[in-house]
């Protein structure tokens, strides 16, 4: 999806999150990804709306995919139904471009970040996607959407076990601190992530990064 046509540096992003089938989680559960994505997005300036919706802003937005990716994953590990089928997931718009000014509350904020990310969710709406990276720099925004619905697929794919091993590596746990804080063998951590798409995760973060610090 592309809209926008300039060529400037990256500067800021903004998250724009719904929580998918907010309404099918019990009250405990809820309450537990709520409490858990708020301290996700403690390092940055958010705020949750209708209960169910946030929007975060950053002004690293080389790490706004990973942050996206903490979100999605702490969501479909935290709300496992029958057969390890995730009850929930969020939907994640993230904009990169310039704000206007200093950001004091992020209802009154503006800027090209702010508008791409709100106008990028309004899109995702009638489409089955889950995560979606706009950009206003159109040099790397097919790069951009490239890796978005890669990764939105691996995601798509994950089990609640799978995507709970995932979230402590993108936390920074090693596979072996995983297996003593899981209670598994390193063997059957090692084997959710590789199943999870850990490998695919690293290289499409790795990228991500890339893009956004050498862009023109």
């Amino acid at each position: 999806m592309i809209i926008a046509k300039t060529a400037r540096k990256l500067t800021h992003a903004v998250l724009t999150a719904d929580i998918v089938n907010s309404t099918k989680l019990d009250r405990v559960m809820g309450k537990a990804l709520l409490k858990e994505l708020e301290k996700i997005l403690k390092p940055y300036k958010f705020e949750f709306y209708r209960g169910d919706s946030f929007q975060a802003y950053m002004k690293e937005p080389e790490k706004s995919l990973q942050v996206a990716l903490l979100c999605r994953t702490a969501a479909i590990s935290m709300t496992a139904g029958e057969g390890d089928v995730p009850i929930s997931d969020l939907k994640i718009s993230i904009g990169l471009g310039s704000v206007s000014g200093p950001v004091r509350t992020l209802g009154t904020a503006k800027g090209e970040a702010f508008l791409l990310s709100g106008r990028s969710m309004d899109y995702m709406q009638s489409t089955g996607r889950r995560l979606s990276v706009v950009a206003s720099n159109d040099v790397a925004e097919i790069g951009f959407e490239v890796i978005a619905d890669f990764m939105d697929a691996i995601c798509k794919k994950m089990t609640a076990k799978q995507a709970e091993a995932i979230y402590g590596l993108l936390k920074g746990r090693t596979q072996q601190q995983l297996a003593q804080d899981l209670e598994k063998s390193k063997s059957t951590v090692s084997q959710l992530v590789g199943s999870g798409g850990w490998p695919e995760i690293e290289r499409l973060l790795r990228q991500y990064e890339y893009l956004i610090k050498h862009l023109p």
